[in-house]
């Protein structure tokens, strides 16, 4: 049976922690800016770990 392939697109958006957590990027970050807080902008660059919910999940399609 050949390899499982992982999920390309995931594979680029997520990348796991040391301790195997599951880190993502902010959305709401692309277009009309112009109408959101300097704070908001601010917080919305640094990246959070994943909810447990999506993580089995997540975990599934970057693993190679």
């Amino acid at each position: 049976m050949p390899k499982q392939k992982s999920h390309r697109g995931a594979s680029k958006r997520f990348k796991t922690t040391a301790s195997g957590r599951v880190v993502r990027r902010h959305s709401m970050k692309s277009h009309i800016l112009t109408k959101k807080t300097r704070k908001r902008k601010r917080k919305l660059r640094q990246s959070t770990l994943m909810s447990s919910a999506m993580e089995k999940a997540v975990k599934g399609m970057i693993a190679s």
